[in-house]
């Protein structure tokens, strides 16, 4: 779990700043999505492969320019 201390001196605006940054870093955002629905294995199965075919197809065109 991200945990920022605000320090003396420094404003809201910079502690939130770190916060965001820290949350990003952690990937928790990311994980939260993933766990906010079900997915059955088949459906989750089928996003992956659309995902590597998708990786696959950028790295192809980029190779071909």
């Amino acid at each position: 779990m991200a945990e920022v201390l605000v320090q003396d001196g420094e404003t809201l605006e910079n502690a939130l700043r770190r916060f965001k940054r820290k949350v990003q870093q952690e990937d928790i955002i990311k994980e939260i999505k993933r766990h906010s629905f079900y997915l059955k294995p088949g459906e989750k199965r089928r996003t992956k492969e659309a995902l590597a075919r998708k990786r696959n197809r950028k790295k192809r065109n980029k190779d071909v320019e």
